[in-house]
């Protein structure tokens, strides 16, 4: 879990802090936000704006030369041939924030450098919890795959079959970074997902899966690969490495050619 801060003052902001540890700061602070909103009754698209406009207006200020993606905001141009571009969610998970009660809610900061993800943040609000890239604490050993998180509004219809022949149970939950964090307190096996995601719901949780030393690629395997032409990113798996080949092999048997279909 992210070291806690201090968030600075206004008029006293550290603009040279390195990458990550402003990935968490950003997700920590847009967090508190949110949960202010929050507590004034705002809805999940209020929410979703006023973090994106502070997440923005931050990034302007301390890293005016980086290009950044985010879900709220317009596709710029000039992420297409940044060397550095900021991938942002401001509210992953609208829909749980909108209910009274729910914690599976997050924000999420990644950074994407000359190929490659650089470091990311996932900030839990409602948990009081923050996990980086930056600090990052492995899962607990497990033996097999017992709970698999999946969506709790569209799960893949292949993940029942999966989930059958592995002796596991689906578990709902809302937010990608939710559930990249059930897997890492040990809630969880496995993440399984497929259709409708988007670079901003995946970058920040698999920079942190892949900072505590976890498997996250697509559902066939392959790598997952961030700052593309079209942002879209419509299958993930995150689990141990020690299971990963067996989930991909039986995910390869029960999937259909139609399933991950584009939807939002």
């Amino acid at each position: 879990m992210g070291e806690r801060r201090n968030n600075p003052a206004i008029g006293e902001v550290d603009v040279h802090v390195d990458d990550a540890l402003l990935a968490e700061e950003l997700a920590e602070r847009a967090g508190a936000l949110l949960l202010q909103l929050r507590a004034a009754g705002a809805d999940g698209r209020t929410g979703d704006a006023e973090s994106d406009a502070f997440l923005l207006a931050e990034l302007a200020a301390r890293r005016p030369g980086d290009a950044v993606l985010s879900e709220e905001s317009p596709d710029p141009a000039a992420r297409h041939t940044a060397e550095r571009v900021w991938i942002v969610d401001p509210l992953d998970g609208t829909r749980e924030f909108g209910e009274a009660g729910r914690t599976d809610w997050a924000v999420h900061v990644a950074l994407w450098e000359r190929g490659e993800l650089a470091c990311g943040a996932i900030a839990l609000p409602a948990r009081s919890s923050v996990r980086s890239s930056r600090t990052p604490v492995p899962p607990p050993a497990r033996e097999r795959v017992r709970r698999i998180a999946v969506s709790r509004t569209r799960p893949p219809a292949w993940a029942h079959p999966v989930a059958e022949e592995l002796g596991a149970e689906l578990v709902g939950m809302g937010s990608a970074g939710a559930k990249v964090d059930a897997v890492l307190r040990g809630e969880v096996d496995a993440y399984l997902h497929d259709g409708g995601q988007y670079e901003w719901d995946s970058a920040a949780p698999v920079a942190v899966a892949w900072a505590a030393g976890l498997h996250a690629s697509r559902v066939d395997g392959s790598t997952l690969r961030y700052n593309q032409p079209d942002p879209w990113a419509p299958d993930l798996l995150v689990c141990d490495a020690g299971v990963a080949d067996r989930i991909v092999g039986l995910i390869g048997r029960h999937r259909t050619t139609n399933e991950g279909a584009r939807t939002r």
